[in-house]
């Protein structure tokens, strides 16, 4: 398969696209951000990448950090995780307050505002340095030392954090978070805040296509089954309230990020990230979506 021709063909497809849509504008930072733009990388288990467009531009990840922060909690907690986050897609808006008090504080799932803020407290529970053990953590999945976060976009998403701080405190009233509040926002801010490449994200999601195994040594980081776990919330909810227009369309776990990235597994063989900043209403990459609905057809690869 040339995956070569098949990304070139992808980029042509997509171009008429990129700038039918806004970049998010209620992070000021975010909404600075050039939309006419794309970037896709492809790697492969067999450690084979395919890149097409800015592949190699450093963008705010957001949300797909996520990713990151639920891996590392669930690899300290185990199934007893469970207790304090949910498994299931929320039907709401990622930072929307109403379930939270029909389920007296328990997130519906690791991927909405609501359960990230509870994953980074623990994470604060169980590191003295949490901000440096996520980022070493990047750094030993996706190969790249220099990944940072963005301490200007961290101010930028703290000056508008209200809802995230309204969030904490309601599931802190349900004893759910334990670490004072405005630090939990920090850090949650602050993970939000790293920057990559679709390089880096695509070789580092390689841990969820290659069964929990780090894609550099072979290290097992995570069991098969909570490999499989994650995979499936992510193709459950991990597209904000696309999930099932998304699983219809391309077939592939994924985490989509306001920044404009997407980044897809398809469970041993590849990962694939995709970025272009200019967002759809449920707050997706408008474009991403496009070319990895293309990428699937043209490829017949999916997990159906």
């Amino acid at each position: 398969m040339n995956i070569t021709a098949i990304l070139e063909e992808i980029y042509t497809e997509i171009e008429p696209y990129l700038t039918e849509r806004r970049v998010a504008d209620y992070i000021p930072m975010l909404g600075r951000v050039d939309s006419n733009q794309f970037g896709m990388a492809v790697c492969t288990n067999d450690g084979d990448e395919y890149v097409i467009g800015s592949a190699q531009k450093n963008f705010s990840i957001q949300s797909v950090s996520k990713v990151f922060t639920f891996a590392m909690a669930y690899e300290l907690l185990g199934q007893s995780l469970w207790k304090r986050v949910g498994k299931e897609p929320s039907g709401t808006k990622f930072n929307s307050l109403i379930l939270l008090e029909q389920e007296k504080g328990i997130p519906r799932n690791p991927f909405i505002n609501a359960g990230a803020l509870v994953i980074a407290d623990i994470l604060m529970e169980h590191y003295k340095d949490p901000y440096k053990e996520v980022l070493k953590y990047i750094h030993e999945l996706s190969g790249n030392p220099n990944i940072v976060i963005n301490e200007e976009m961290k101010k930028s998403e703290l000056d508008y954090a209200n809802i995230n701080y309204a969030l904490t405190y309601f599931m802190k009233s349900f004893s759910n978070i334990n670490s004072h509040v405005p630090e939990v926002v920090d850090f949650y801010s602050a993970h939000c805040s790293i920057e990559m490449s679709c390089v880096d994200l695509a070789r580092a999601f390689r841990l969820f296509s290659q069964a929990g195994k780090n894609p550099w040594t072979g290290e097992k980081m995570l069991t098969k089954s909570q490999t499989k776990h994650i995979n499936a919330i992510m193709m459950t909810s991990g597209l904000y309230n696309s999930v099932g227009d998304f699983a219809y369309r391309v077939g592939l776990p994924a985490k989509s990020g306001v920044g404009g990235a997407i980044v897809g597994v398809l469970p041993g063989e590849m990962s694939i990230a995709v970025w272009s900043p200019g967002l759809d209403a449920n707050g997706n990459s408008f474009a991403g979506i496009k070319a990895l609905e293309l990428f699937t057809n043209k490829t017949e690869l999916s997990i159906y």
